[in-house]
């Protein structure tokens, strides 16, 4: 079932994409024996639990092959490297702070042939540079996260969809809304319906 979800919310695929993405349960599952990436109890939900969700932002915003990406907090390579897959012509930076984290999301990208994808072993209150969006899953309090990401995105008014920081998270979040920016959240069934997705959101913030 894990490969069908995938193709049946995102039959644009290529053949070489549906490759790919066959092959990330491979990888991981190697890459997991050796070093926990992903929690040994969830490994078995890879597809359903991480590369699904992070799929869904994918779901709102469609990257042009000029954008530029952050992904903060990677941990081993989401929401990150399932949407580099997906926008093979979009440049993603995967950041953590854990560097072997950082070697396995290396070693995956390198095995799927991909060439869109860099990493950075660093904090992000260290990072420099500018990109177009942002995404992350949960690191820690959207004001918070915030605080952290709002210099490194460069604005534009005139897309459809603001620069911001995408970022997905569960549970309620009206205690961690910062008055400088625009929120908006959207429920992720509503992009992808799926019932286990029924208490996380896809929460867009971006400048007013």
């Amino acid at each position: 079932m894990a490969m069908e979800q995938i193709t049946q919310y995102f039959p644009q695929l290529t053949e070489h994409q549906r490759v790919q993405f066959e092959q990330l349960g491979a990888l991981y599952n190697d890459w997991n024996a050796k070093i926990n990436v992903i929690s040994r109890k969830d490994i078995a939900n890879l597809y359903h639990n991480h590369v699904l969700h992070s799929l869904t932002i994918a779901k709102y915003v469609q990257f042009k092959a000029s954008d530029t990406v952050l992904d903060v907090g990677t941990g081993g390579g989401f929401p990150g490297l399932p949407l580099a897959l997906l926008f093979p012509d979009t440049q993603f930076m995967l950041v953590d702070s854990i560097q072997k984290k950082l070697n396995v999301v290396e070693s995956i990208s390198a095995a799927l042939g991909m060439h869109n994808v860099t990493t950075q072993h660093a904090r992000v209150e260290q990072l420099q540079g500018k990109y177009d969006y942002v995404v992350s899953r949960a690191v820690t309090r959207l004001d918070t996260m915030w605080g952290w990401v709002q210099q490194r995105i460069t604005f534009d008014a005139s897309r459809t969809v603001p620069n911001g920081l995408l970022y997905l998270k569960g549970g309620d979040i009206s205690g961690e809304i910062s008055n400088n920016c625009v929120i908006q959240k959207i429920p992720l069934q509503t992009l992808i319906n799926e019932p286990s997705f029924a208490d996380k959101a896809l929460v867009h913030i971006y400048k007013k």
